[in-house]
């Protein structure tokens, strides 16, 4: 039986590698730098191979459109569209349209979406009630949230998806809880070259990186979608019963011992390295260490005579040969620790700290 090749079959990409590249893929002229081509194609791409998502090929279609997702978030997100380009060869690391606003409002105005007295009065409607300009340019209906989380998106430097053309990857749903989707608004997709990829409202914050680098033991990177459909997505993927809440919890506990394990051994070698430095020789060390080692060297040697005489004059005198018949010929009390004490002290300086 032949296996059915999707992509010269639906997409009409010519026999050669498989799977094709992200050019090829979306059928683009190699390194096209404009993210509006990019996503135009993609959506028309997507709409095509939406038509096989019934049927006998509805496994292999939803696989397809993941890809087509895969290759388009690359693609419109700077910073990974230059190191995909850069492997395949090209020489200028200048990718994508420079705009003169990188601002959310803008963006809005370049593209003509708003004019500039619609946005100085969002502006003044977001700092009044507290939203985000997105936020205040959708309620004052200047803009869909679709637009709107396109620009926030451009402006963060992340791509854009829309949600309801993929479908996450239930392996990667099942390891993150319904109430941390909640808590955080975002919602995992998928791993795509060992990074998941996280759709979120806005920029992750520090606190949802480290919990979900946690439980996945990768490095994340988030995509902007609207909260509206990050919102349906918690509905429709974490309805009630979909998810077992105890494979997730399962998953962060076997991915907290390796974190403790991994910490307890940076710690070893931490007390190794500092073991270590305290015993290196003085010629051994950089100038600049010699110069630390030499003035802490000569704070120790002074606190070598305070400290003695202080405990001679209020601790000891008096106390350990006490007078009886007035003073006797030599003050004892007053120099007991004083005349041996920064002896020591100063050879040990010499002898052991300095050599």
């Amino acid at each position: 039986m032949t296996t059915l090749d999707v992509y010269k079959s639906w997409l009409g990409i010519p026999e050669g590698p498989r799977p094709p590249g992200h050019y090829e893929l979306l059928r683009l002229v190699e390194f096209e730098d404009d993210p509006e081509k990019i996503r135009a194609n993609y959506k028309k791409l997507n709409a095509h191979v939406r038509k096989y998502a019934s049927g006998q090929f509805s496994v292999r279609s939803q696989e397809l459109l993941n890809e087509l997702a895969k290759a388009m978030l690359c693609l419109t997100d700077p910073e990974r569209k230059r190191e995909y380009d850069q492997s395949r060869g090209r020489v200028s690391s200048e990718t994508g349209a420079q705009v003169a606003d990188r601002t959310l409002g803008g963006i809005l105005v370049n593209r003509k979406v708003i004019t500039r007295d619609q946005l100085k009065q969002a502006e003044t409607f977001a700092e009044a009630r507290g939203l985000s300009m997105r936020d205040a340019i959708v309620q004052m209906k200047l803009s869909d949230m679709g637009t709107a989380a396109q620009a926030l998106a451009e402006e963060l430097g992340r791509p854009y998806l829309d949600l309801t053309d993929v479908v996450p990857d239930d392996s990667v749903l099942d390891r993150v809880p319904r109430s941390t989707v909640k808590r955080y608004a975002c919602l995992p997709l998928f791993i795509d070259e060992d990074t998941v990829l996280v759709a979120c409202v806005d920029e992750p914050d520090h606190e949802l990186q480290e919990e979900l680098q946690l439980r996945f033991d990768l490095p994340i990177r988030a995509v902007i979608a609207t909260p509206l459909a990050i919102n349906q997505g918690i509905a429709k993927y974490y309805a009630a019963g979909m998810r077992d809440e105890a494979v997730a919890e399962e998953a962060l506990k076997n991915a907290s011992g390796r974190a403790g394990k991994a910490a307890a051994g940076k710690a070893g070698k931490k007390a190794t390295k500092k073991t270590q430095t305290v015993r290196t020789r003085y010629r051994d060390l950089t100038p600049q260490e010699q110069h630390e080692r030499n003035q802490l060297g000569y704070i120790i040697m002074c606190w070598g005579f305070v400290v003695p005489v202080l405990v001679d004059q209020f601790l000891l005198k008096g106390h350990v040969f006490p007078y009886k018949h007035g003073p006797t010929f030599f003050p004892f009390d007053q120099l007991l620790l004083s005349f041996f004490v920064p002896w020591l002290v100063i050879w040990w300086v010499f002898k052991e700290y300095w050599r």
